[in-house]
């Protein structure tokens, strides 16, 4: 028997219906010699650090650092077994135990590979196993992927790069918020090696654009008479000072006419855009329907399990060779299409500017599969058509333009007027961006124009907008480098933070943090954020380039090209120094002193914060949590604990059986809390009198 594993049910019951293998079983499709069963994402996960002994957050167990990462089976939001996880599980084990071999059909990417290989350790299997990797969801493509399956040990580099993400983003989160929660004494902070980065990103970003002070300037214009109405020149200068603005106004304006200095004429050539990878269609989702990354993903990943679209979750704009041999026939299936059949039809010979087998990552860019929507929702046509559109433009020839500029010197003062005449519309057809409306009369060089009027303008400088999430995510790419040029951005996104996969749930965790807000299509942060920001910026898990060469480093895990134990190693010593700097900020918070000195070690004083009193020695571990027993004491019995070594008798106590009993709380000798309970007086029975 060979079992068959994917990632979901929906995906599952496509293969078994290819293999022939549908007799519906508990948690699994059978027939045919094959059983495909799936999980349900993450099955498996790494364990808490209650899992190495760690309980609570206690400065002294920080760092937290396992020698080995334990797997656990995954946990609901309480911390609780799953009971629907636990049986799946079962299920995978029992057919694991009993397949000669197993064929991985988990999504393929890193993520994909990781969901498997947590599961097939935990489970402790050791049947041999083979991968199944396609790109898309069709018939063809599943029969494809099963007549030419990997060998599934050919992908263990994937695995490193995935294992190597997983245990640094624990590290690094588990740590860094234990240490800050810690440093604060209330609250909880919850930090992140990529969210904490992207946080700092949208705090830079609001707090540039409020504190921005405008810049006033000046600049002059003329109107003269076109073949269409009329055209506007500018001055090619501004001027910050009115006063002079204004007398060169006065100077300039009584003249009737002007002379045409200069007419500068260049053919551009723009090449059609790349294909979508995830990023880029999730910016464009956000900037033209308002839909968020998190949104984008999920109808893309909704398309792909429809089979009409390729995996979604690529971080390639590129294309094979093999697969660029399809597009003929792929641009005929849209000959019916009322929308793009006669758009599809123009395309006699593809353009091969998305075709470049070396940048093609896991998956090539996204493309539609030629299969035929059913019942899609409005979202679903509008991401199906933006992934159509793109393709359509990028196998278009080019865009042919003629730039005008023409200047005009006014008494030594140059003015100039810029056109554009669309010679061929090449890619820009399709979404009709080709347009005429800036096209200046042929003018010559010595021409004299009349002058119909005369302008000053008063203007201002403008800051950097607050960030969208489609802006968030072209920072999330580049670094947070403002790069304008397209190429030079494709060739950066090694360097960016995240992957295309992740960044959506990264700006959704923020969100659910309440560390941001969305407000129309605007990343605002909150309170609580800029807070953090403010006490982090200048520390090292804000640093958004480190962050991003961590990405460039599990690349390079990933191709084999970096040790995953040297990678570690860097995380870990990073962890350390980043527990040092958080726990360092305690005086950054609000707390207070009441004049207690250390019953420990004598030195120090006792700090009081809301929900833990400690010493502000830093050699000094001695602490006191306010809660025991589902009660909180008051600042004066913690006062006569640390004074007296322990309080006076407190009622209401609450066992873990939800008994209430009262108890003494007292410090031990190792300055620990216990409870005492004191001895009940016996009641004396007094004799009956006798009458």
């Amino acid at each position: 028997m060979i079992t068959i594993i994917a990632e979901k049910p929906s995906v599952a019951r496509q293969i078994s219906r290819v293999v022939d293998a549908m007799q519906r079983k508990v948690g699994y499709y059978g027939g045919n010699g094959y059983c495909v069963t799936w999980a349900f994402g993450h099955l498996v996960q790494l364990a808490m650090p209650e899992a190495y002994g760690v309980t609570g957050f206690r400065r002294e167990s920080l760092p937290i650092i396992p020698g080995e990462f334990q797997l656990v089976s995954r946990k609901d939001a309480k911390g609780k077994e799953d009971d629907g996880v636990k049986e799946q599980m079962q299920v995978i084990k029992n057919l694991f135990d009993h397949s000669e071999s197993i064929i991985v059909a988990t999504d393929a990417g890193r993520e994909g590979e990781l969901i498997f290989r947590y599961l097939y350790q935990y489970l402790g299997c050791h049947v041999p196993f083979m991968r199944l990797w396609i790109s898309s969801l069709t018939d063809k493509a599943i029969k494809k992927g099963l007549d030419n399956l990997r060998d599934g040990h050919g992908y263990d580099r994937l695995y490193a790069a995935a294992k190597s993400r997983s245990e640094a983003d624990w590290l690094v989160g588990i740590n860094a918020t234990q240490a800050l929660t810690i440093a604060a004494g209330k609250g909880t902070y919850s930090l992140g090696r990529v969210q904490t980065p992207t946080l700092a990103m949208v705090c830079r970003r609001f707090l540039e654009n409020k504190n921005f002070k405008p810049t006033q300037f000046w600049q002059m214009h003329f109107t003269t008479e076109g073949d269409g109405g009329a055209v506007k020149f500018l001055s090619a200068d501004r001027w910050e000072d009115k006063n002079k603005a204004e007398a060169l106004f006065q100077q300039l304006k009584g003249n009737k006419s002007v002379v045409i200095t200069k007419v500068e004429c260049k053919e551009k050539t723009e090449e059609p855009p790349l294909l979508y990878d995830l990023t880029t269609l999730q910016k464009d989702a956000n900037v033209k329907y308002g839909l968020t990354a998190e949104q984008t993903l999920s109808i893309a990943q909704k398309l792909y399990e429809a089979k009409v679209i390729t995996y979604p979750r690529t971080s390639s704009r590129y294309i094979p060779d093999d697969v660029f041999d399809e597009i003929p026939s792929l641009l005929r299936t849209l000959e019916d299409s009322e929308q793009w059949g006669a758009l599809s039809m123009t395309i006699d010979k593809p353009n091969r500017r998305s075709v470049d087998a070396s940048k093609v990552t896991d998956h090539h860019a996204l493309l539609i599969t030629g299969e035929k929507m059913q019942y899609p929702s409005n979202d679903d046509k509008k991401i199906y058509n933006l992934i159509v559109a793109r393709m359509l433009e990028a196998f278009s020839d080019k865009c042919e333009k003629q730039q005008t500029t023409v200047t005009a010197e006014v008494e030594g003062v140059p003015f100039v007027v810029k056109g554009t005449v669309i010679k061929k519309a090449g890619w820009r057809f399709i979404q009709n961006e080709e347009t005429d409306s800036d096209r200046l009369p042929n003018w010559k060089e010595g021409q004299e124009l009349p002058v119909t009027g005369w302008g000053l303008a008063e203007g201002k400088t403008k800051p950097k907008p607050i960030l969208t999430e489609a802006a968030l995510l072209g920072e999330m790419e580049t670094c947070g480098k403002d790069i304008g040029d397209a190429e030079v951005s494709e060739a950066l996104k090694e360097c960016g933070i995240g992957t295309p996969a992740t960044r959506a749930n990264i700006i959704e965790t923020l969100i659910n943090r309440e560390y941001i807000i969305r407000l129309n299509k605007q990343l605002i942060p909150t309170e609580k954020g800029l807070f953090i920001y403010d006490l982090l910026k200048d520390k090292q898990i804000t640093d958004v380039a480190m962050t991003g060469r961590w990405e460039q480093t599990l690349a390079r895990i990933e191709r084999g090209e970096y040790n995953a134990k040297d990678f570690r190693k860097s995380i870990e010593d990073y962890t350390g120094s980043i527990v040092h700097e958080l726990l360092s900020l305690e005086d950054k918070f609000e707390h207070s002193g009441i004049g207690i000195p250390c019953p420990k070690c004598g030195k120090g004083t006792m700090q009081f914060y809301k929900k833990v009193v400690k010493c502000d020695n830093p050699a000094c571990d001695c602490h006191v949590f306010r809660e025991k027993a589902g009660k909180e004491l008051t600042d004066a019995q913690l006062k006569d604990l640390l004074t007296e070594g322990r309080t006076g008798l407190i009622k209401g106590f609450k066992s873990k059986q939800g008994n209430s009993f009262d108890a003494v709380v007292r410090l031990n000798d190792q300055f620990e809390t216990e409870f005492s309970f004191p001895e009940r007086k016996k009641s004396v029975k007094k004799p009956l009198s006798r009458k």
